[in-house]
């Protein structure tokens, strides 16, 4: 029997379309593909991933270098991510036209901590890139996530920095991207919800509990007051943000 997988592809709506608009407006503002001939997406079932999967997809070979595309998702009981079943990604890319590819996190829950565990995902995601002659890695990182991350910096380190469209790794080898960083996460919960694949939810103990959840309550706090706050830290994070990651 063919399972029928939810699959975002155009026509959009007209949120689509918005949607598609923005990511194409990072690619081409801050160069994301200039000199990429095989891209990887770090794929971890989520409504981000997901979101960036479909994006890409669509635009990729329209406008931009017919890039193929390679999904990495990191499975294991306490991988950090949504907690889906590797079969139901895989039938997505399959559908797609996509190579997806599996690799296992070794994290146990009596040692499971934000900081080790993405430093270990993001090096089975860059190891298996890299096996395959891929060097630049494109992540679902959006707006929010950029603005949490110039809020954590500047409470915990006094550096106002956010996430970065485009990071040379340099002692892994690989560039990460990213590709959605102009686009709200309101937005993407309800392009998820349009096609079906927003049900998906993290799964990890610790998260639920992170600075990052809590940076995120804070600026729900402020947006009470200051309802143009997500915009404005956004647009002060590429004006003003420290490009110290780059010299890294």
């Amino acid at each position: 029997m063919q399972l029928h997988y939810p699959i975002a592809k155009p026509p959009w709506s007209g949120l689509g379309r918005k949607l598609e608009s923005m990511c194409r407006k990072a690619l081409y503002e801050f160069q994301l593909l200039e000199g990429v001939d095989k891209l990887a997406i770090a794929l971890s079932g989520g409504k981000d991933s997901l979101t960036l999967l479909f994006l890409l997809k669509a635009i990729l070979g329209s406008g931009f270098p017919d890039i193929p595309i390679t999904a990495i998702h990191v499975g294991g009981p306490f991988s950090c991510g949504a907690g889906v079943h590797s079969d139901f990604l895989k039938g997505i890319c399959g559908q797609l036209g996509v190579e997806f590819v599996e690799e296992t996190s070794k994290q146990k829950l009596e040692t499971l901590a934000c900081y080790p565990c993405s430093r270990e995902r993001r090096k089975l995601i860059f190891d298996a890139a890299k096996s395959r002659g891929i060097t630049t890695v494109a992540f679902g990182h959006h707006r929010d996530d950029s603005i949490q991350t110039l809020l954590l910096n500047l409470l915990h380190k006094a550096e106002f920095a956010a996430n970065l469209p485009k990071v040379p790794m340099v002692d892994y080898g690989v560039t990460i991207i990213r590709p959605l960083l102009f686009i709200p996460e309101n937005s993407i919960r309800e392009f998820a919800a349009q096609h079906g694949f927003a049900r998906i939810l993290c799964q990890c103990p610790v998260g639920q509990n992170s600075m990052r959840k809590k940076t995120e309550e804070l600026l729900k706090e402020i947006e009470e007051h200051f309802p143009n706050v997500r915009e404005n830290l956004a647009q002060a994070s590429l004006n003003y943000g420290s490009n110290k990651a780059l010299n890294k």
